[in-house]
């Protein structure tokens, strides 16, 4: 009688991992450098929707005092801002026009 012994066939083989990695390589390479081409437009966006935000709380202000904010320190003195929302998530400034109108302009670099 002869014993039959019975191979566990459980797991990967290397040959299957090395084409997982592979796999994932590859997708890392197209998409890393696709993120980082469009990250100035990324930076845009996100200061736009910021603008946007800070001439909401500006517009709260005016209705609440009957007139425009000065600038946005005033803003952040009565509380409609946080101290750290006074420029752009890429560092650009945020401005109000005397017509409460908010602009943002990049820092001088020195």
């Amino acid at each position: 009688m002869k014993l039959k012994l019975l191979k566990s066939e459980n797991g990967f083989t290397l040959i299957e991992m090395m084409i997982v990695l592979l796999v994932i390589s590859v997708l890392l390479i197209i998409t890393i450098p696709n993120i980082t081409k469009h990250n100035s437009k990324i930076n845009s966006k996100g200061c736009e929707a910021f603008v946007k935000m800070v001439q909401a709380q500006a517009q709260a202000y005016e209705i609440d005092k009957r007139k425009p904010p000065a600038d946005v320190d005033e803003l952040v003195r009565e509380e409609y801002l946080n101290e750290d929302e006074t420029s752009c998530p890429n560092g650009d400034k945020i401005s109000i026009s005397a017509e409460g109108k908010v602009t943002s302009a990049k820092e001088p670099t020195s």
